[in-house]
């Protein structure tokens, strides 16, 4: 295995699930907070809002 290749492995994310919900601009907060308490854990969650259904989409990955 070259170099290249780890580095390209470190970096991966590998996305573990998604779930969609009504938009709701406190979960800004909610995701802040998951990602601050669960960092030793190696999660990440993701947050983005759907421009055509009005919904909020969290995605978890792992790293």
């Amino acid at each position: 295995m070259d170099k290249d290749t780890e580095v390209d492995k470190a970096d991966k994310l590998d996305l573990i699930a998604t779930k969609s919900f009504a938009a709701n601009p406190d979960l800004v907060y909610v995701i802040d907070f998951l990602n601050r308490s669960l960092k030793h854990k190696k999660v990440m969650f993701g947050l983005k809002k759907s421009k055509e259904s009005n919904e909020m989409i969290i995605n978890i990955y792992e790293y």
